[in-house]
């Protein structure tokens, strides 16, 4: 019995991601005929469960909750056969076949899909995980519209953080961007957009110590950085926009990636290994939205089973 409980399930597809890009090559590959199975370490819906309204995906004229939308592929992708299982990975070997060892048990796949994503990097200040979706945001295209006529802010100072600022510009009554250096590190035409831009103001060599806030952000505890100085900054939001940490660790061995950790791909979302696919935020390149998620799970199921089929 022990011995059954530990053997390894086969599959022809594992997929690793429960978010859009995840379910939709799921719902593919199940639909397909292959057998497949999808391995997701917390939500089924990845990080789009965490937005309040999402209504930039097409088919929702009146938007639509991210939780809802979530297990709405999910409840699609499982109509199909997909099997899902609660885990996360902790390795990856290659070889004639991929054995994917995860918290829960090991697994064998002759084709593998990986749409773990990508995570935003915190500030790691008090109040950000407790005020995440009532203040705190990681994503101005989705989020920018709930501040419309209210003071917000953004913190970095790259082409990300520039971008999410112009962004806001279109809804804020006032954007203050708040760097710890005294230069952007956003390229020069983003830069110049940002700095002849009248809503945009600039808090240099600053850094956040806090988000205050009870139900939803009031304001930021700043020092500056050279001077000591604290200071307190009254806002309705605030968005981070500190970089993207890709959840590639498990595959660095077997897959090319870029400089930041992404994963390389071609245009038929295939990697360097062959029989390996990815897929969504992981990859290099990608939109970061969920409808270029979905494209991108659909092209990588497609690509698997041509991969399978010879």
């Amino acid at each position: 019995m022990a011995e059954a409980k530990m053997a390894k399930a086969k599959y022809e597809v594992v997929i690793i991601g429960g978010g859009p890009a995840g379910l939709t090559a799921g719902l593919y590959t199940s639909r397909a005929g292959l057998k497949s199975l999808l391995i997701e370490r917390g939500a089924f819906g990845g990080q789009i469960v965490n937005a309040p309204l999402v209504e930039n995906y097409p088919g929702f004229p009146e938007g639509i909750s991210g939780a809802e939308l979530g297990a709405l592929m999910h409840q699609q992708a499982a109509k199909y056969g997909l099997k899902m299982v609660t885990a996360e990975v902790t390795g990856v070997k290659a070889g004639r076949t991929y054995q994917i060892a995860t918290t829960e048990r090991s697994f064998e796949a002759e084709a593998v899909i990986i749409a773990a994503g990508s995570e935003y990097r915190k500030l790691g200040v008090p109040g950000e995980e407790t005020l995440v979706g009532h203040g705190v945001s990681y994503c101005a295209t989705c989020d920018g519209f709930f501040f419309r006529k209210r003071e917000v802010a953004v913190v970095g100072g790259g082409d990300a953080a520039i971008t999410d600022a112009m962004e806001l510009t279109q809804h804020a009554s006032q954007v203050y961007v708040i760097h710890r250096r005294d230069q952007l590190r956003a390229g020069e035409v983003l830069q110049k957009r940002a700095l002849a831009q009248p809503k945009i103001k600039f808090i240099w060599d600053t850094i956040v110590e806090e988000i205050v806030g009870g139900e939803a952000v009031k304001a930021l505890k700043l020092r500056n950085v050279k001077t000591k100085k604290s200071s307190t900054l009254e806002v309705a939001g605030v968005f981070v926009a500190v970089g993207l940490k890709p959840n590639s660790q498990h595959f660095a061995n077997i897959v090319t990636l870029s400089k930041t950790g992404h994963i390389s791909t071609d245009e038929l979302m295939a990697t360097s290994a062959p029989g390996l696919f990815a897929a969504g935020d992981i990859r290099k390149s990608s939109a970061r939205q969920i409808a270029s998620a979905v494209g991108d799970g659909a092209t990588a199921a497609l690509s698997a089973f041509s991969y399978l089929r010879g």
